[in-house]
């Protein structure tokens, strides 16, 4: 009897000890970003209201004719085809649109010890994060560089927080897919922290005195690590069948390739 009653103490101390073990935080290191990282659902924007525009910003901003508009002074277009989306006609979607828009949310990255690569899955994206020191470009050094559709970006760390600062942004690019504007002389600003093993979190503010009364900061965009063995040859996109490796190329259709936002 009592050889029974203490093997089922026993057991209770092994049940009881392997369910705290499997409840408890799986360590990670707050510093490192490596792995897939998915973002489902959210708003196709920095945040559902943007700050007030300019009369420059409003200007630009009637010239934009998204499928769906936010702002009650630009046009619309029901179909794709009467929209001047500049992604529609296989141009990149730029920045900050890779990370805010919800079509956008597969993407892997590398961390080297002097930057981090982010790989963005739809038309396999690769954008550069330098955190070799160097100094955020400005005056005649951002002169000399030019805008890019993802523009130049510099990250620092401040505790577990990393600062990531954008700027030579293309402004040809929309800042979502509701046609919002941005001007030659945009900046960004991340605040990347991962939270816990599986969760990174992310908040973007957009600075445009020249198109905005106020800097548009965004809700916080949560991205869940994905396992590894999911990766295909198309990486990540590979599991959804039909989308393959979503390259955007003017060959796919008579020289143009129209694509839904």
């Amino acid at each position: 009897m009592r050889t029974r009653v203490v093997g089922l103490l026993l057991a209770e101390v092994f049940i009881c000890s392997w369910s705290a073990f499997a409840q408890a935080p799986r360590p990670f290191d707050h510093h490192d970003f490596s792995g897939i990282w998915l973002r489902r659902g959210g708003d196709r924007s920095i945040s559902p209201k943007a700050p007030a525009l300019t009369a420059e910003g409003t200007a630009r901003m009637m010239k934009n004719i998204p499928v769906r508009s936010r702002n009650p002074n630009t046009p619309s277009a029901d179909v794709p085809e009467k929209s001047n989306d500049p992604s529609f006609s296989c141009n990149p979607k730029g920045f900050p649109r890779l990370l805010v828009d919800t079509a956008h949310d597969w993407h892997e990255v590398i961390q080297l010890p002097d930057r981090i690569l982010q790989l963005w899955q739809e038309e396999r994206r690769p954008r550069e994060i330098w955190l070799d020191g160097r100094a955020v470009p400005s005056g005649e050094n951002l002169d000399n560089l030019g805008p890019a559709w993802y523009g130049h970006s510099v990250g620092h760390w401040e505790g577990d927080t990393l600062i990531v600062q954008t700027v030579g942004l293309d402004d040809r690019a929309w800042v979502d897919v509701f046609g919002y504007p941005k001007s030659d002389t945009a900046r960004t600003e991340e605040r990347y922290k991962r939270v816990d093993a599986d969760t990174l979190e992310v908040q973007l503010t957009l600075f445009d005195p020249k198109y905005y009364a106020a800097p548009w900061v965004s809700d916080t965009k949560t991205f869940k690590r994905e396992p590894r063995e999911k990766v295909t040859f198309f990486g990540l996109y590979g599991l959804f069948s039909g989308l393959g490796e979503l390259i955007c190329a003017a060959m796919n259709a008579n020289g143009v390739n129209k694509r839904g936002g």
